[in-house]
C-alpha cells in the first residue's frame, strides 16, 4: 500500500505546489496593477506597499514552505533550499541580470537605439580624449585610494588594538562610513570652498590664509592634483570600514603563537609582518577587492564635488553624461559595459576568496 500511495501523494503534492505558485503570482500581480493604477493618497499609497512588502514576502516564504512539506522528507531536504534563496535570485535576476543583458544590446546600436552599429560604440571609446581621462583617473582612485585605505586601516587597526582608548577611537574613525557619499562630497566641498578675496569660509583655505599663505582653488586650479583631493574623501569614508574588518581579524590571530614569538626573541614590527599580515592574508585581499570594486563605481563624489570637469571625469560620470544628458543611449551603455566588465574580475576574485573560507 505504501508504495502505491507515493505516487498519488506526490501527484497531491505537485498540484499543490502548483496552486499556490500560481495563487502566489496572481495575488502579488493584482496588488501591483493596484498600486500602479491607485490614485490614493501617495503617503497612506507609501505605507500600504511597505506592508505588502512585509506581509507579501511573509506570506510567500511560508506559502512555499506548507507546498514543501507535502513531499516525502528526501525530496522536502532538496526543494527547501531553493525555496529560501529561489525568490531572491529572481529578484536579483530581474534587476540586475535582465538591465544588463539589456544595456549590452543597446550597446550595439547608435545614439537613438535605431540602427545597428555592431561594434563601432566600442571601437569609438579607445579614440575617446575624455574616456582616456576618465580611466586615467580611475586607475589613480583604484591604485591610489585602495592602497591608502587598507595601509591606514590596517595601520589603525593594529595601533588602537593596543589602545586603552580602543573604543572610542575606531568610533570616530568609523563614523565617516554611516553617511553617504554625497553627503560626504557636500562636507568636502565646504572644506575645499574657495572664493576670491581676502575672506575664506573653506575650511582648508581658512587655515592656509591664517599661516599667510594663498587661498586655492583646490578641485579645479590645481591639477592634475584635485584628482588626488577628491580621492582623500574616499580614503576618509572607507579606512574605517577596513579599520573594522582588520581588528577583528586581527583578534582573531592565536595568543600562543604571539607569544611564543615574542618569547624567542621577535619584536613588534617582525611579529607583524612575518606572523599578523600572513596569518590575515586572506582577509586583506577580500578588504582589497571590495575598496576597488567601490573605486571603479565612483561616482557620487565626483558628481558632487566638480561634476567631472576640471579632469576629474571618471567613467561613472562619463556613462551618466552620454546616457542621461546627451540621450547617447549607445555610447553611454557601451561605457556600461566597459564598467562591468572591469569590476567583473574583482568580483570574481572576492567570491572565490569566500568559497575558500567556506562563506558558500
Amino acid at each position: 500500500m505504501g508504495t502505491q500511495a507515493k505516487p498519488g501523494i506526490r501527484l497531491r503534492a505537485v498540484l499543490i505546489s502548483l496552486g499556490i505558485l500560481l495563487a502566489n503570482i496572481l495575488v502579488n500581480g493584482l496588488i501591483f496593477l493596484f498600486f500602479r493604477d491607485s490614485t490614493l493618497n501617495p503617503l497612506l499609497t507609501a505605507v500600504l506597499a511597505v506592508l505588502w512588502g512585509v506581509l507579501g514576502v511573509y506570506l510567500i516564504y511560508y506559502t512555499l514552505t506548507f507546498a514543501a512539506e507535502q513531499y516525502p522528507d528526501k525530496i522536502r531536504g532538496r526543494i527547501l533550499p531553493f525555496i529560501f534563496v529561489g525568490p531572491a535570485v529572481l529578484l536579483l535576476g530581474w534587476l540586475l541580470v535582465l538591465p544588463a543583458l539589456r544595456t549590452l544590446y543597446l550597446s550595439f546600436f547608435n545614439a537613438s537605439s535605431d540602427k545597428f552599429t555592431g561594434l563601432a560604440n566600442y571601437a569609438a571609446i579607445f579614440s575617446d580624449r575624455l574616456l582616456g581621462t576618465a580611466l586615467r583617473n580611475n586607475l589613480l582612485w583604484v591604485f591610489v585610494g585602495t592602497l591608502a585605505c587598507v595601509a591606514f586601516g590596517l595601520l589603525i587597526a593594529i595601533l588602537a588594538d593596543r589602545s586603552s582608548y580602543e573604543r572610542i577611537a575606531k568610533s570616530i574613525i568609523f563614523m565617516p562610513m554611516a553617511i553617504s557619499f554625497v553627503a560626504a562630497g557636500v562636507i568636502w566641498k565646504f572644506v575645499y570652498y574657495y572664493q576670491p578675496g581676502d575672506e575664506q569660509i573653506g575650511l582648508l583655505n581658512a587655515i592656509v590664509t591664517y599661516f599667510g599663505g594663498e587661498p586655492q582653488a583646490w578641485t579645479s586650479m590645481i591639477q592634475p592634483w584635485n584628482n588626488f583631493f577628491l580621492i582623500l574623501i574616499l580614503i576618509w569614508m572607507q579606512t574605517g570600514f577596513a579599520m573594522v574588518i582588520f581588528s577583528a581579524a586581527i583578534k582573531g590571530v592565536p595568543d600562543d603563537i604571539l607569544e611564543a614569538a615574542r618569547v624567542d626573541g621577535s619584536g613588534e614590527i617582525r611579529i607583524f609582518f612575518r606572523i599578523i599580515i600572513p596569518f590575515i592574508s586572506t582577509t586583506i585581499l577580500t578588504v582589497t577587492t571590495t575598496i576597488i570594486v567601490f573605486t571603479l563605481k565612483i561616482f557620487d563624489v565626483v558628481m558632487v564635488m566638480t561634476g567631472g570637469q576640471y579632469d576629474t571625469e571618471v567613467v561613472a560620470t562619463q556613462f551618466y553624461r552620454q546616457f542621461f544628458m546627451y540621450r547617447n543611449f549607445g555610447y553611454g551603455s557601451t561605457l556600461a559595459i566597459v564598467l562591468l566588465i572591469a569590476v567583473l574580475p574583482v568580483i570574481i576574485v572576492n567570491l572565490r576568496q569566500f568559497r575558500k573560507q567556506g562563506g558558500f
